[in-house]
């Protein structure tokens, strides 16, 4: 009996982690309509990140100024690749990509990054090898993502550097979910979210001096374009780093990287709610083989966990 108590308490508290990872992918599924708005105000995507970065950034500081530091010189280092991988260098690269090449192009190579994630995972941690589960639900949710992402295009144009570019953010968030893994088990989310935050904008820096945009105050007080800033700076950053951040710290890389296959969902039922886009039948049956590909990685992975705690050792 107490077994059994002590497995749906561990099943309660998990459906936390999964629900906070939701809630992370569908801030960031809109972050791309806030992002479009904002470029089409005449704002650069580095002032949109450093804007979005610095605002999420004194939250943490008010809310987790202490400690400053980490507690060694390498972790300190970890917490540099953090602000490179999944703050600076993964947002700007994946805004400039679009610049380049087709929305449909950068959404889709970005996506990859659970995958990467998982090959990484397995590489460097003997107790993370891929799981046929994970495998399978992978191959199908990208094969929904690609619905979703071609949903009214038969064509793909291809341009190097933009797809170049998405690549490199697709590989940043993979390192980045990696580099998360040990240093949340020393430190705490608000900690570890508050450093990301730091050397993100540090790091995005360079690319200010070279990105010769400049945003007048005035347009801060447009209401569409502060309203915006204020989602992505407070929900889309804040909240949502510090719930995959959790997330990450008690269901592991892998499963949690599978969440991000929801987010071409998110990106797609805005479209068509605030841009009026059309949705085709294959952009409903990406939607169907995402939401289907991430559950049979869940409950194929949990079935043979389960054989093999079966299984005498």
């Amino acid at each position: 009996m107490t077994r059994l108590s002590s497995i749906r308490s561990d099943r309660g508290s998990g459906l936390i982690y999964h629900i906070g990872a939701l809630i992370a992918v569908t801030a960031w599924g809109g972050s791309f309509i806030c992002t479009k708005v904002l470029l089409n105000n005449g704002i650069s995507a580095v002032e949109i990140y450093l804007f979005r970065f610095f605002l999420a950034y004194i939250f943490t500081l008010l809310i987790c100024p202490r400690p400053f530091l980490s507690r060694s010189v390498r972790d300190e280092l970890l917490f540099v690749l953090c602000g490179i991988c999944g703050g600076s260098v993964y947002f700007i690269a994946e805004n400039l990509a679009v610049e380049y090449t087709l929305v449909s192009n950068v959404s889709l190579i970005v996506t990859l990054s659970p995958l990467l994630t998982t090959i990484l995972v397995s590489q460097m941690y003997k107790s993370e090898k891929i799981g046929r589960g994970v495998v399978i639900g992978s191959l199908i949710a990208l094969g929904g993502v690609a619905c979703v992402i071609f949903n009214s295009s038969i064509s793909l144009e291809v341009n190097p550097i933009g797809d170049m570019l998405s690549l490199l953010a697709a590989v940043c968030w993979a390192v980045y979910s990696v580099v998360l893994r040990p240093l949340s088990s020393t430190y705490s989310t608000w900690f570890i979210t508050r450093k990301t935050f730091f050397y993100g904008l540090i790091t995005a820096l360079p690319f200010l001096m070279i990105d010769k945009t400049r945003m007048s105050l005035s347009s801060l007080l447009v209401p569409e374009v502060a309203g915006n800033l204020l989602f992505l700076g407070l929900f889309a950053s804040l909240v949502a780093y510090l719930l995959w951040g959790a997330a990450v710290k008690y269901l592991g890389a892998i499963k949690t990287g599978n969440y991000l296959y929801f987010s071409p969902i998110v990106t797609l039922v805005l479209s068509v709610w605030l841009l009026n886009e059309k949705v085709s039948v294959v952009g409903y049956i990406g939607c169907a083989l995402i939401l289907g590909g991430v559950i049979a990685s869940e409950k194929i992975g949990k079935n043979s966990r389960t054989n093999s705690d079966a299984t005498p050792h």
